[in-house]
This record gives C-alpha cells, sequence and structure tokens, in this order.
C-alpha cells in the first residue's frame, strides 16, 4: 500500500492508523556516521590507487567496497522511515452489510499432482469462509493444467462448504481451512464437530481415489448437472491444448448452507483456452485471464489473489483490508494492500515461528514508509480499478463488461455472461483489442 501517514474517519470513526517506528532517529544517526566511515574508506582507495602503483590487489579491493557499499545504502533506505499501521476491522464490521464492496478471489493452480487437489480444495474452504457477507464473495479457481481431477475436487468442496461455512461462523472459528482445523490437537470435539469431520474425510477420499486412479469415474459424480462438463476431456484434450471451461460450481442466488440460513460464496472453476503456439505466461497470464473473466461475471471491485497452498488463519482478513481501500483520502492512490505470509514446516530448527522476518517485519514496514510495499505473489488485496490507467487517464476495453466501475446486476449463469466469459478466456482475445495493447501493458509485470 502507499505509504500515507493519515488517518481513516467515517464521521469520527478511526478505521486505522499509521504511525513511524520509534527507532527510526537513532538509526538515521547511525546511518550518517555509517555513511562519513564508507566515504573515508573511499577516500583511502581513492588515495592509494593515485600515489601507488595499481595492482590488481588494489582495483578489486576498490571494486569489491564500492559493491559492499551499494548493498548497504539500499538496505539503509529502507530503515529510514518505517511505519506501522494499526486497523479496526471491529468497527468496519459494524456498517450495514449493504456497504461492504463484493470480493473476487482468484486462486491459481496447475498441476493435480505437485498441487494436489484437497490442498486446492482447503485453500478455497478457507477463502469462503471469511467473516463477510457470502453473497457478496465470489472464488475463482484458475487451473492452469486443465485437469478433471481438480474439477472434481471442487464439486466436492461445494457440497463440503454447505455444512462447514456456517459451523465456522456459528463457532467462529479462527482456522478456516478444514485440515488444518481437524488435525489441530487443542480442539474440544463435539457431535456436530465429529460428524463433520467424517463428511470432510469422506469427501477427502473420494478426492484422493481419483487423483490416484487418475480419471474421473461416472459414479463419481453424484450431481446430474455437473455430467457434461466431464465429456469436454477427450483423447484431444491435452494440458498445452484444450477449450476454454468455465463451470459455476456453486451460486449464492441459489447456494444455501444445509441448515437453509446461510448463503454460500459463488464458487467458479476456470480454465482457460491453451494452444502449443500462444505463449501462456504462466501463473501471470493465468491471473490475467482471471481478471477478465471475473469482470465479465461479477467484476467486484475488490480482489485478493491466493496461491493454491495458502489458508486464512484469520477470517477478518478482507475487513482489514477494506479499512484501508476505502478510505476516500488515499483510495485513489491505493493500490493494494498486501499481508504478511506464514509457512508450515519450514525447518524442524526454525526459530522464527514460520514467518520471513526480514521481507516482512523489517523491509516491508520500510517499503511503506518510502512508496508501498513490494507484491509477493498471494494475500493481496488489490483495488480493481487501478488495473486500468491512472484516475486522469483511465483506459478502457472493448467491451462494456470490462469497466472498473461496472455493476455485473446479471445472473453469473446467464448464457450470454458464460458466453463472453468463454470468450475472453480464449487465446486470441489479447490480439488486435485494446486490452492486449493497453490495459495489459498498463498492469504491473506481475499481473499480465
Amino acid at each position: 500500500m502507499e505509504a500515507h501517514n493519515r488517518k481513516h474517519s467515517v464521521g469520527d470513526t478511526t478505521l486505522h492508523t499509521c504511525h513511524p517506528c520509534r527507532r527510526t532517529v537513532p538509526y538515521r544517526i547511525y546511518a550518517v556516521i555509517h555513511t562519513c566511515g564508507i566515504l573515508a574508506l573511499m577516500y583511502h582507495h581513492v588515495n592509494s590507487l593515485l600515489t601507488a602503483d595499481t595492482t590488481l590487489i588494489t582495483s578489486l579491493l576498490l571494486l569489491s567496497d564500492v559493491i559492499l557499499a551499494f548493498m548497504w545504502a539500499t538496505s539503509a533506505f529502507l530503515r529510514f522511515n518505517p511505519v506501522h499501521r494499526s486497523e479496526y476491522p471491529e468497527i468496519y464490521a459494524a456498517k450495514p452489510k449493504e456497504e461492504f464492496p463484493k470480493l473476487d478471489v482468484f486462486i491459481c493452480t496447475a498441476d493435480p499432482y505437485k498441487e494436489p487437489p484437497m490442498m486446492v480444495v482447503n485453500t478455497a474452504l478457507s477463502a469462503m469462509a471469511f467473516d463477510y457477507p457470502s453473497d457478496k464473495v465470489s472464488v475463482y479457481v484458475s487451473d492452469d493444467g486443465g485437469s478433471s481431477l481438480t474439477l472434481f475436487a471442487l464439486m466436492e468442496a461445494a457440497k463440503f462448504s454447505k455444512h462447514w461455512l456456517p459451523y465456522c461462523k456459528n463457532n467462529n472459528i479462527q482456522d478456516r481451512s478444514p485440515e488444518v482445523y481437524f488435525s489441530s490437537k487443542s480442539h474440544t470435539w463435539d457431535d456436530e464437530a465429529d460428524n463433520l469431520k467424517m463428511l470432510y474425510e469422506d469427501m477427502k477420499s473420494r478426492v484422493e481415489h481419483v487423483v490416484d486412479s487418475g480419471k474421473v469415474e461416472t459414479e463419481y459424480i453424484t450431481c446430474d448437472h455437473f455430467r457434461g462438463v466431464f465429456d469436454l476431456w477427450t483423447h484431444k484434450f491435452t494440458r498445452q491444448e484444450h477449450p476454454t471451461i468455465i463451470q459455476v460450481l456453486q451460486n449464492s442466488e441459489t447456494g444455501m448452507g444445509h441448515t437453509g440460513k446461510y448463503i454460500v460464496p459463488n464458487l467458479i472453476y476456470v480454465s482457460r483456452e491453451k494452444s502449443k503456439v500462444s505463449p501462456h505466461h504462466f501463473k501471470a497470464g493465468a491471473l490475467n485471464t482471471l481478471l477478465r473473466v471475473s469482470g465479465v461475471i461479477t467484476n467486484s471491485p475488490v480482489i485478493l489473489t491466493l496461491d493454491c497452498d495458502m489458508y486464512s488463519n484469520d477470517p477478518t482478513t478482507p475487513v482489514r483490508a477494506l479499512c484501508y481501500l476505502t478510505d476516500p483520502k488515499i483510495k485513489s492512490g491505493l493500490g493494494y494492500v498486501q499481508f504478511p505470509q506464514k509457512f508450515q514446516g519450514v525447518s524442524k530448527n526454525d526459530i522464527y515461528a514460520c514467518e520471513y522476518k526480514r521481507l516482512f517485519d523489517i523491509n516491508m514496514i520500510g517499503f511503506d514508509g518510502i512508496m508501498g510495499p513490494n507484491y509477493v505473489g498471494t494475500g493481496c488485496f488489490f483495488n480493481r480499478r487501478v488495473f486500468y490507467g491512472p484516475p486522469s487517464n483511465m483506459i478502457l476495453a472493448e467491451i462494456d463488461e470490462h469497466n472498473p466501475n461496472r455493476i455485473a446486476d446479471k445472473s453469473i449463469e446467464a448464457k450470454d455472461v458464460l458466453e463472453l466469459a468463454h470468450n475472453v478466456a480464449g487465446c486470441n482475445y489479447e490480439h488486435n483489442t485494446n486490452w492486449g495493447s493497453k490495459v495489459r501493458e498498463n498492469q504491473p509485470s506481475h499481473i499480465r
């Protein structure tokens, strides 16, 4: 996020604060002293070169010290104005649900064997279970491997979510990845949790059986509505050559929890068209396709990108992001809000609680105080509007559906909506279009 040392207020209510690090002044004093030492060392090197015969060793010493000085200077800049931010999601959560913006979640996967479908399922369920109005959440899973195994796993996840989401919200569960929750030994189980765990284990066994067999047998498809889509996987279907597949697995307009009281979020499977003669740009190309497809279907103003091996350990995360993204004083210049990451099983001798201390606790707050942190590929909330150019010169694509300010008012399963979504997910859509020549070039390199 950009560094704006301001408070956000709705009336007299502050949603977030920003304050500089207390140790900034001592570090600046140290940096000045260190700089004087570097300058003295450089003067010594130059004087030695001018007053004595230049040798290879003296030249290499000068070169090495110049490189080390440059490395120190680039890291020192990150410590000149570090800032700490605090947000108050409980205040934002008290607002009427009608005022919450819609949220599109992008999850990317590419190989059902390197990235097991159950891992993708847990990531999707974790995002679907956010403490956020369910009818405003749409989860898009991009399957760049074009695997029927991943699609089957997500179909199973859609059924399980109707039990899992109400349970999480009724019991205020913190870790909303079922695998993490059920593998924890710190919980006491009641009958409802035991029954839910049995449902999860049944789903897991079916998905893993399908993955082990390498194909989706007809008897495993329990919903007639989805049987036809698996016919697309013919002998001509390969990872490098296949048509666009977009399947709405869950629709918030019609999907209810098992109690009939809870609306479940949209869940949409996307596998973009692949051709051996067209470059696909790997994950960046998949994210770019999701940006176009989601613009046609839901066009939510806020986008969250997640890797398929992540899960949310704080269900209030979207509301925390909104404490910044909805600030009228800074949102016009605010591109994204990056959240830190933790990693399980980094090392048995890990002493940092699986955190990247240097990346997130040092560098990020330094970047925030200067120009804004870098995007690390996951756990990032974007303002959709920023992909279309500066406020004074918004770049629009050929179709009205790609206007970032458009309100999507059609059903996500409407025939014309899905037809257009298939079209924009095609290999050749970017050729000779504003999206390919202007909008795409305007985007940051990581989203192209």
